[in-house]
């Protein structure tokens, strides 16, 4: 009896264990959500429409240059050292960390020089992104870092201690008044959040070893650049386009629907953190099984996605202008088109984490490109035809398009993964040891 209960007694032992790993990642993506609509109703009240608009321009740039650190720094490591022993992850998650901070220092002095050129309303805000810029992205870093290595529980703590770091600063900033003053003291928390992430994993960025990184990971890593940077980049192109067709208001008023549906999209966002990890283990422990695992990931997100929105649509109207101000108005109108392409974006998102955990960088190239062409092209051919409504149908139809893209893509790289087994994680030379500090 000991001999036929031992299987089942492991079997839910790993389940206990995927499950604990999920709820990590779920608490994580539920505080940095909550972190992000909570600066967006601040700045939104504190700054105005048009002021606002500015904000999420910057915000924007920075959503482009965060996939450019993922692309080449923490996606190979998330796909190709989750589940490895841990003297590998500890060396990767070493040249890793370091990568993403090169990548924010030599982004960052773009951004500043560009600001400084613009002047204007956009200029300091784009000069003070590119001074956080390498502080946002070693904090995003660390949490790749964590759930690579199943420690998701200080992904959580370290997405928390931002949290509670970013109420003085918002506070001093909402006195100084300025958009400027919101960007730095958002990059300013955040650096406080990275530099606790180096006691957490008790590892330095080693910006020496990032170029070794980058030539190890380049069969996996330009490709997940161009792919990330295609996604992030169509969502700028449509803001600035929209914003040239129809005003800055009208970024505002999307960026305003958007933090109405703020947890689903931050979940979306930081998807790769969790997903993509757990779909590596569970193909390297029960390949058979990760067409299901993707399937209830993706029909979940877009369930949860359609319920929110329908709560969205019960919400009185005075209770929205208590949540988002003057911005109220101009996106409750995008509400029900905004829920259907998050929505989509949910269920294609089960199919993407497959195919990064395949490593079928090809395939998902393609299927991203796809889906990006169809979003600028939906969202600025919506807004000619019909303003800043018209955009957001647009972006709606292209999304629900791309999802299904990306499921039928996936099922061509089971087939083809039939043929072709996964390699192993390539070693990686262990990093210097270095004293451990205190953990999370």
């Amino acid at each position: 009896m000991t001999t036929e209960g031992a299987p089942a007694e492991g079997a839910v032992t790993g389940k206990r264990a995927v499950l604990a790993r999920l709820s990590w990642g779920l608490a994580d993506q539920a505080v940095s959500s909550m972190t992000n609509f909570a600066v967006g109703i601040y700045v939104a009240h504190s700054l105005g429409l048009t002021a606002f608009g500015v904000f999420s321009l910057a915000w924007l740039t920075y959503g482009v240059v965060l996939n450019v650190a993922r692309g080449l720094a923490t996606d190979p490591l998330v796909v190709r050292f989750s589940g490895v022993p841990e003297a590998s992850w500890r060396a990767a998650a070493a040249r890793s960390s370091g990568a993403a901070l090169g990548v924010g220092v030599a982004l960052g002095a773009v951004c500043l020089l560009v600001g400084l050129g613009l002047g204007g309303r956009v200029g300091p805000a784009f000069a003070c992104l590119g001074v956080v810029l390498p502080a946002l992205l070693l904090q995003d870093a660390w949490r790749f870092v964590f759930f690579a290595g199943g420690a998701g529980r200080k992904a959580f703590v370290n997405d928390l201690v931002w949290g509670v770091a970013l109420v003085p600063a918002m506070v001093v900033a909402a006195r100084v008044g300025s958009v400027a003053a919101f960007v730095l003291a958002w990059g300013a928390s955040a650096a406080v959040a990275a530099g606790y992430g180096c006691l957490q994993s008790g590892l330095r960025p080693r910006t020496t070893r990032a170029r070794g990184w980058l030539r190890e990971q380049r069969d996996l890593g330009y490709r997940y650049l161009v792919e990330n940077v295609s996604l992030s980049g169509a969502s700028q192109l449509r803001a600035y386009g929209l914003g040239a067709l129809a005003g800055v208001g009208a970024v505002g008023a999307v960026r305003g629907a958007e933090l109405l549906l703020g947890p689903f999209l931050a979940l979306l966002m930081g998807l790769s953190l969790v997903t993509v990890a757990e779909a590596a283990r569970v193909l390297r422990r029960a390949p058979d099984r990760l067409a299901r695992f993707c399937l209830l990931l993706g029909g979940g997100q877009a369930a949860a996605a359609l319920l929110w929105g329908a709560a969205l649509l019960l919400m009185p109207a005075r209770a929205g202008e208590l949540v988002l101000g003057d911005v109220w108005h101009s996106a409750a109108r995008l509400i029900v088109p905004a829920t259907l392409g998050v929505a989509g974006a949910g269920l294609g998102s089960g199919a993407a984490a497959g195919l990064r955990a395949l490593a079928a960088a090809r395939r998902s190239l393609r299927c991203q490109l796809f889906t990006s062409a169809c979003y600028v092209g939906g969202g600025l051919g919506g807004a000619v035809a019909a303003g800043t409504v018209g955009s957001a149908w647009g972006v709606a139809a292209a999304t629900l398009c791309g999802s299904g893209v990306w499921w039928l893509q996936l099922r061509a790289a089971l087939r083809e993964r039939r043929r072709t087994p996964v390699p192993e994680a390539p070693e990686v030379p262990e990093a210097p040891e270095v004293p451990e500090a205190r953990t999370a």
